[in-house]
């Protein structure tokens, strides 16, 4: 077991009975390489293969039983856990290398401190320099809901330079406000609670290409928070079948208990209207993607991923730091001009980023340098200006640079497969404290007032011959952990609900959060609040609860139920969340 040998010690704590754990104890193990029987199936919440059995701050960072079986495995998620913890740097040669023109983060860990979800965000301005600030601005248009053209979906605060940063991160300030719900915030028992959502204000002037004059007019747009989500376990939530994710949705469909329906962008008449591919131009024409296979959307609150090895962290790897490997060979950019004709199209590449920049005096002064540095010996002879007293020569240099998919690569493949190996590698907390009477009536009621609906508690993975819509891995590639045949526990039904929150997530449709090794949010990332719900709202899981409660929520009903409970049966029920 990785960072401190906790095996032998739970080998005796667990030895013939069932055993509890506190927080900052080791929880028990299966001894003999398989599952104790005296322990019950739910304790192992990422089944025999994908539990790991600390309860310590180190608890999300652990290798599930597949890579510590084998030895080259085992290496490659050591290196590749370091990709995740190390910042990239500007500087153009070296170890992890690369990072920018843009960017939204320097690193994983930034994002993901103790590699759960990001941390609440203080009131002020959006800081995202230091490790824990996890969410990530969420800029659209709320007459149709979808993402600004003026901005990457992922707004990029930060650049090398001379480049400046498409938005200003300093102009952009996060407002706590107090709600008071139907019920006044009080239990019919008297016990009482305090409910706080964000709200977002962002200048016009915190956008780059508007100050520039590139964009002169930003239209309507809104801005929320939406928070990382965990990465442990998700080579796991992979492994669910496909036509098991439909059987779901179809069932709840069917069933037509929840006042909100199925989304019907991806669901409707026992069909996906929607499924996840991989359609970017570039990656098909080198001969990495396939377009036309498509499979069910199942990561992130707004379900904007498919398959973990085009979700999550591996299309992150490249998007937050803008660092190129074989199959992005190519920056993240916005497009504000990619439904234009004409020089802005055929020149910018769509980028109203890429325009603002080319003419900006400050990055025409420093480009030279930089651009040498990315290119010493010439090799891409568009990049580099004929005459650099020449404002139009160097501007078309600019676009040529940053609209290029012929970039150099800055991370290799071998680093690559290792980062992907960490990534589908990490195993899931044990359920802890699995004997404590408290948690088990938790366990109970959690199922008897209707949460166990749509935080469904288990699934069973199937052959797990994974597929990667980059085309980078071959289907069930051998290098890469795999998990069949196992039932594992994330309390989810991946599919998204609507709880009709106040200033609510983009679209109103969220995803059910996975609960598993939520409990130890606090201990891994140092957080002082529980940080629940899309954007941390919740600093208790009593608060994530009642957010639940709007007269419009899919989980209405569930909400009246755990009001009319004793207070001892509502922190019995908090008692049991917090220890899957």
């Amino acid at each position: 077991m990785k960072k401190g040998n906790y095996y032998m010690i739970g080998l005796l704590v667990a030895a013939g009975a069932l055993c509890g754990c506190s927080d900052d104890e080791p929880a028990p193990v299966p001894g003999d390489g398989g599952v104790d029987t005296a322990l019950p199936d739910w304790y192992y919440a990422g089944g025999e293969l994908g539990t790991a059995f600390l309860s310590t701050s180190n608890a999300y960072e652990q290798p599930t039983a597949v890579v510590e079986a084998d030895a080259e495995m085992n290496e490659r998620f050591k290196h590749g856990e370091a990709l995740f913890e190390k910042m990239y740097m500007t500087n153009h040669t070296g170890v992890r290398s690369g990072l920018g023109p843009a960017y939204v983060r320097s690193s994983c860990i930034h994002c993901h401190p103790g590699y759960g979800h990001g941390k609440r965000n203080a009131a002020g301005s959006f800081e995202t320099s230091s490790i824990g600030n996890g969410c990530l601005l969420v800029v659209y248009n709320p007459d149709n809901d979808a993402y600004v053209s003026w901005l990457t979906g992922m707004p990029q605060g930060h650049a090398a330079e001379p480049f400046k940063a498409p938005l200003d991160e300093s102009k952009v300030v996060i407002t706590w406000n107090k709600y008071t719900d139907e019920w006044n915030n009080t239990f019919p028992d008297g016990e009482t609670y305090d409910l706080e959502y964000p709200s977002i204000t962002m200048s016009p002037d915190a956008v780059y290409a508007y100050n520039r004059g590139v964009v002169t007019d930003l239209g309507n747009y809104n801005v929320v928070l939406e928070s990382t989500i965990g990465i442990y376990g998700t080579g796991l939530l992979d492994a669910i079948p496909d036509e098991d994710l439909k059987a779901e949705y179809a069932k709840q469909e069917n069933d037509g208990f929840l006042p909100n329906g199925i989304n019907p962008a991806f669901f409707k008449g026992g069909e996906w209207v929607k499924q996840y591919s991989n359609t970017k131009a570039t990656d098909v024409a080198a001969g990495f993607a396939d377009a036309g296979e498509q499979h069910p959307f199942r990561f992130t609150y707004a379900l904007s991923r498919g398959p973990l090895q085009d979700a999550a962290g591996i299309n992150a790897m490249w998007n937050i730091t803008n660092v190129t490997r074989s199959n992005r060979r190519y920056h993240y950019l916005d497009t504000y001009f990619a439904s234009a004709t004409g020089d802005d199209k055929t020149k910018f590449g769509g980028s109203s980023w890429v325009k603002a920049s080319a003419y900006d005096p400050d990055v025409q002064a420093g480009y030279k340098d930089y651009i040498e540095g990315v290119d010493p010996e010439g090799n891409h002879p568009t990049w580099h200006a004929t005459d650099y007293a020449d404002t139009e020569a160097v501007a078309t240099a600019i676009a040529a640079y940053l609209t290029s998919t012929e970039l150099d690569v800055e991370m290799d493949d071998e680093d690559f497969i290792d980062f992907a190996v960490w990534h589908r590698g990490l195993a899931v907390p044990a359920v802890r404290n699995i004997d404590d009477p408290d948690v088990l009536r938790g366990k109970e009621l959690f199922e008897e007032i209707g949460c166990a609906y749509c935080h469904r508690p288990s699934w069973t993975t199937g052959s797990d011959d994974f597929y990667d819509p980059n085309g980078f891995f071959a289907r069930g590639d051998s290098r890469l952990p795999r998990y069949p045949g196992q039932t594992i526990w994330p309390y989810s039904d991946l599919v998204q609900h609507k709880l009709h929150m106040e200033n609510d997530i983009r679209t109103g449709w969220c995803r059910t959060t996975p609960l598993w090794g939520r409990g130890l949010h606090q201990m891994c990332t140092g957080s002082p609040t529980a940080d629940r719900l899309h954007d941390n709202r919740a600093r208790t899981v009593i608060e994530a609860i009642m957010w639940h409660g709007n007269p419009q929520s899919d989980a209405r009903k569930s909400v009246e139920e755990f009001r009319q409970l004793s207070r001892a049966d509502r922190d019995a029920i908090v008692k049991f969340i917090d220890a899957i």
